[in-house]
């Protein structure tokens, strides 16, 4: 009869797989490369399967490392967690959460005091990347992403589709307008938005006019151009143009009154938001309330702003 495994080679198996090298595991674990080696040889001898690859310095996980890993990880991370509690005395969750970097610089970082003072205290891992990320490398909790990326792998969830709106600050519409149809636009500065070759495919303003059956021409070349949809959504309430804002980063300048629809006339997206929650995760308190409360902040801001 096969024994359990042992805990030991357990730990080994996670840190060696979060790190992606059995000398960082070693470091971590506090002992020698060759031990965190022999341990998971004795587990995979146990369980009968490889659930490494070596790879030069480096190792990969199989498929049936891959298969194991989410619930080997959800596990020691709750391990350490409640040692921290019994250290400290006080009762945390944690939690880790992944958004595109546009997400993560300050439209999540605003609102999260609104979830912890509805939760409690909790200890959030704030990541700001690109599809892909590595679910189970990084023991992410619950990913916000644009597009379907994940729905194969994990429990997707689709949100909504956004639309781009396009925004003006109440002064450069006194100064351009009045804006009373798309056509008044192409002799308005405009604010565009280059995403670079790396980054998704958001409408442009040829593709706004082309959907409104304008033929902008060169003209369309013209205006001030940002990197990043917060810069342009600046730029814009600075007065400098007329920008496409996103309904996620706009609506609450708009209803601020720091920006205004310049012709409300929306376009939509290509893709949905969604959020994807590992099987893992899926189970744990914190993770279910910090889903239902994004989805609301979400579906609160994607939506058509209100027209001037």
């Amino acid at each position: 009869m096969i024994g359990a495994p042992s805990l030991r080679g357990l730990q080994a198996f996670e840190a060696a797989a979060r790190s992606g090298s059995f000398v960082a595991a070693a470091r971590e674990l506090a002992v020698s490369p060759a031990a965190v080696s022999q341990l998971i040889r004795a587990l995979e001898d146990q369980v009968g399967r490889r659930l490494f690859h070596r790879v030069n310095r480096r190792v990969v996980l199989t498929e049936a490392g891959a298969e194991i890993l989410p619930q080997i990880a959800t596990a020691f991370r709750d391990l350490r967690g409640v040692s921290r509690e019994l250290v400290s005395g006080e009762r945390r969750s944690s939690l880790v959460v992944s958004v595109p970097p546009s997400l993560a610089v300050d439209w999540l970082p605003q609102r999260l005091p609104a979830f912890v003072d509805a939760h409690g205290p909790v200890d959030i891992s704030l990541r700001g990347e690109d599809d892909p990320v590595p679910f189970e490398r990084e023991t992410i909790d619950i990913r916000f992403s644009y597009g379907r990326f994940y729905e194969r792998e994990h429990e997707t969830e689709e949100l909504a589709t956004d639309a781009v709106h396009p925004v003006c600050s109440p002064a450069c519409r006194v100064r351009h307008g009045p804006f009373g149809s798309p056509d008044d636009l192409l002799a308005a500065p405009l604010i565009h938005t280059d995403w670079g070759p790396s980054g998704a495919s958001f409408p442009s303003w040829r593709n706004w006019f082309e959907a409104a059956a304008i033929a902008p021409g060169r003209r369309i070349q013209r205006g001030m151009t940002a990197n990043s949809s917060k810069s342009a959504l600046e730029l814009a309430v600075a007065g400098l143009g007329v920008a496409l804002g996103q309904g996620i980063f706009c609506a609450r300048a708009i209803r601020a009154g720091t920006l205004v629809v310049a012709v409300p006339r929306p376009l939509a997206l290509g893709q949905p938001y969604c959020l994807t929650v590992p099987e893992g995760s899926a189970r744990r308190a914190v993770v279910t309330a910090f889903r239902r409360w994004l989805r609301a902040e979400c579906l609160d801001l994607i939506e058509p702003p209100a027209p001037p």
